[in-house]
């Protein structure tokens, strides 16, 4: 006789407590906006993006660290945070003439602006030129295209970004030959334009490396200067992570072989890898770390190294701006008893943009019900399927541990969803409309909503 193996508890990877989301869900609001805009939604909180702003800063000056935060536009479209940005000095990293557009239509200086990108088209290194925006060049073409729309009034400010050593076949980025070319360039045409430093862009979350590279970029500034060049600034971008979860509840996770692992995932679903969800150096913290950081072959922490040197850092953070800055909400549209339930929501897993990279946001959606339970609840672990016709559409391929059996109306909040979730691969696939953006702001006492001003409806 054949023996059935009891399939694995559904694993539970609850999100961090977050008390300001809670009292947020604690009420009537939820409801109400899901019935007025009849769709998902998501809810925005631009007093965590200014606090996180404020803990970078506060890193910078404990450190005697002069430099400037870049916004990373990319993290999420919401107009709110680049009216956070020019509320409150912060700078804009734009990649596109219409992120360009929008950092300056909503009142960003041009100089507190940084263009990135690889090839970047004239329509976007034009303005960017004539508005003083601090400009990545990415290639030997791209450098003789700025050097072309530059000139003695208006010279183009540029950083060239190096080649990291560790990522040899990154398409981005200058090699050492390029490199020393470039500089000889730009001392040439120095009518033409102001070259004020270098950048690099890291994958991963490492600290030392990210202290080994800035040690690097300062000691070209040095011969930089030698030439007679500005060079009095570098950018080690972005790279800062985002803690969702708990350590314990992380280390379970990763602890489970391949084969346990699948058997928690809808269908027996692998995925190659998944974002760092627990990380014991996250935002704030992590520039902490990397400032304190000794680069190798120097003696003296990257702090020391950049204010001797009299060089200036530039950050570019996105998903560590945006750390408990908003969740996304959807509505329970159905909901199937199997082995293990199938819930199926008003939306689609385009609006949680994890599946993009061929992978899963793992933290766990919270259950808001519509009304209070009558009676005892069990729990019910359930996969979490959107409403196209689409097998891939899942939202959660994970079978998540509800506190109970979800019925039709209820909410599945999943949070902290601003970074890099929200809109990065939206679509109005089958015509659905795209989820709208609720700004959630605070006078101080009471709390009030309002459609995010990049909303279309």
């Amino acid at each position: 006789m054949a023996v059935t193996e009891t399939p694995p508890a559904p694993l539970s990877l609850p999100a961090h407590d977050d008390p300001q989301l809670a009292a947020v869900l604690d009420g009537e609001l939820p409801h109400e906006l899901s019935y007025a805009f009849g769709g998902p939604y998501h809810l925005l909180l631009p007093g965590r993006f200014d606090a996180n702003a404020a803990a970078f800063r506060a890193v910078l000056d404990e450190t005697g660290t002069a430099g400037h935060i870049h916004y990373a536009k990319k993290a999420n479209k919401a107009a709110v945070w680049i009216e956070r940005c020019a509320a409150t000095g912060l700078g804009v990293d734009v990649a596109s003439a219409a992120e360009l557009r929008e950092a300056l239509g909503h009142g960003v200086r041009g100089e507190h602006i940084v263009v990135t990108g690889p090839a970047k088209a004239d329509a976007l290194l034009r303005p960017a030129v004539l508005q003083g925006c601090l400009i990545t060049v990415d290639s030997p073409d791209e450098l003789d295209r700025v050097i072309a729309l530059g000139h003695g009034s208006r010279p183009a400010r540029l950083l060239l970004r190096g080649l990291p050593p560790a990522q040899p076949h990154s398409r981005f980025g200058f090699d050492r030959t390029e490199l020393a070319a470039a500089l000889a360039r730009c001392r040439e045409a120095a009518d033409a334009v102001r070259m004020e430093g270098f950048s690099f862009h890291l994958s991963g979350y490492a600290v030392q490396p990210r202290a080994d590279l800035a040690g690097q970029l300062v000691a070209l500034c040095r011969r930089a200067r030698a030439l007679g060049l500005a060079a009095d600034r570098i950018s080690i971008g972005g790279g800062f992570a985002v803690d969702y979860l708990a350590r314990a509840d992380w280390d379970r996770f990763t602890g489970l072989d391949t084969e346990e692992r699948a058997q928690l995932f809808h269908a027996g679903r692998s995925f190659p890898s998944f974002y760092p969800y627990h990380s014991p150096t996250s935002g704030a913290d992590a520039l902490r770390a990397v400032l304190a950081a000794t680069p190798r072959g120097e003696r003296a922490p990257l702090s020391a190294l950049l204010h001797d040197a009299g060089v200036a850092l530039l950050l570019e953070p996105g998903r560590a701006l945006l750390d408990r800055a908003g969740c996304t909400v959807f509505r329970v549209q159905g909901v199937k008893s199997r082995e293990y339930g199938i819930v199926t929501v008003d939306g689609t897993s385009l609006s949680l943009s994890e599946q993009w990279f061929n992978s899963e946001f793992l933290p766990d959606p919270v259950l808001v019900p519509r009304a209070p339970a009558t009676g005892p609840t069990q729990p019910f672990a359930a996969c979490v399927g959107g409403a196209s016709c689409l097998e891939s559409d899942m939202l959660s391929w994970r079978k998540v541990p509800l506190p109970a059996r979800p019925a039709i109306g209820d909410l599945l909040v999943y949070p902290n969803t601003a970074g890099y979730q929200m809109d990065s691969n939206e679509s109005p696939f089958h015509d659905l409309p795209l989820p709208p953006k609720i700004v959630l702001d605070h006078d101080g006492r009471r709390r009030r909503w309002r459609l995010d001003r990049h909303t279309a409806l």
